[in-house]
């Protein structure tokens, strides 16, 4: 007589399906560094930067630095401080041609903004200062 194969492969799709999502959460429990967010991978989501974009240029002064960045459309800038701390005055502003200026001020124990402005075939203006502490630029990103 001849044995029913449907039955024992349906069995085992079964569980397939039930097992498979339990072995896979044990090794993520099990397995130091992964799904944890502690290990290799862990500082690339750390230092994503807050500005869309490219970046075009980084100023470094006494205190911190000045980072640019740049879309087809936008530019944005960030000041961040060198040694991450207490809360202090910081200060980021971005003006395009034309325009008036974005600013970011306050205290601040990391960086101070982001700051966007619409520089669509425009030159921008940029300063940021840490701790009274700063940099200007000219017109730049033209």
């Amino acid at each position: 007589m001849r044995r029913n194969t449907d039955d024992t492969r349906g069995g085992r799709r079964l569980l397939a399906r039930v097992l498979a999502p339990l072995l896979a959460a044990a090794v993520l429990l099990l397995v130091p560094g992964t799904g944890s967010g502690v290990g290799p991978g862990a500082a690339t989501a750390e230092a994503a930067s807050v500005c869309a974009g490219r970046p075009t240029r980084t100023i470094a002064f006494a205190t911190g630095e000045l980072r640019l960045y740049k879309t087809r459309d936008y530019a944005c800038a960030v000041t961040v401080a060198k040694r991450p701390g207490p809360r202090r005055a910081m200060a980021v502003s971005l003006q395009p041609r034309g325009g008036r200026p974005a600013v970011r001020s306050g205290r601040f124990d990391r960086q101070a903004g982001p700051v966007t402005v619409h520089a669509l075939n425009r030159c921008v203006r940029a300063s940021g200062s840490v701790a009274g502490r700063g940099t200007s630029t000219g017109w730049i990103l033209c």
